[in-house]
């Protein structure tokens, strides 16, 4: 996955570029987040999720505006407020949580959702919608990363890094589910233009 690194770095590097012209709010929100990298959309879910207190999956206009600061997404009040009012779609004062990331989730055509979900499928052995140590064995092989080679990581080590590489960099939990796998390849995809390279570089890496 040598590869994913580089788009990383081309995605944070284009995303930095067009926020200096960008005017749409919600598109300047989600270039912050691309600027961090793949996982920058979902560092910003999981900060929101913490926030959540009342697990109603639910945000005021007050929370949102703390989350985007305990983030240190930069935005002025006035901005923050007409980006939130893109969210409420329904006026009432609060912002759905899933809707509010499907929408700022960079946009995937069908052939590409199709091809993740596709390796997804492949990683989730056991079938059971989430992502583990468990599931990479006999599917990922550890044994070319160079610090199970020089005797620094066992083999489950390896699997750890990899699953963290797909988790919030906040509250890694060793699980990857099918939404967190979906938001990475959501920021992968947002530096690589056309769907054919998308989708050779995905059954490459995943052999599909």
């Amino acid at each position: 996955m040598a590869g994913t690194s580089r788009h990383d770095r081309e995605m944070a590097m284009n995303a930095k570029k067009q926020l200096s012209v960008c005017s749409n709010p919600v598109e300047r929100l989600r270039l912050q987040c691309l600027a961090r990298g793949s996982s920058g959309i979902k560092g910003l879910s999981r900060t929101f999720k913490i926030m959540d207190d009342n697990n109603n999956r639910s945000l005021d206009f007050k929370e949102f505006m703390k989350g985007l600061n305990d983030y240190g997404v930069l935005m002025e009040k006035e901005e923050a407020m007409e980006c939130f009012q893109q969210f409420d779609r329904d006026r009432n004062g609060t912002i759905d949580f899933d809707e509010f990331l499907i929408t700022l989730r960079p946009p995937m055509s069908k052939a590409r959702k199709e091809v993740v979900m596709q390796a997804f499928r492949k990683l989730d052995k056991s079938g059971d919608g989430v992502i583990t140590i468990e599931d990479l064995r006999g599917v990922y092989n550890a044994k070319y990363h160079p610090k199970y080679q020089n005797g620094e990581w066992t083999e489950d080590q390896v699997f750890r890094k990899f699953l963290d590489s797909f988790d919030s960099p906040y509250d890694k939990d060793g699980k990857v589910t099918q939404e967190e796998f979906m938001n990475y390849y959501a920021g992968v995809s947002a530096s690589i233009d056309t769907d054919v390279y998308f989708i050779v570089m995905m059954r490459n890496a995943w052999k599909i």
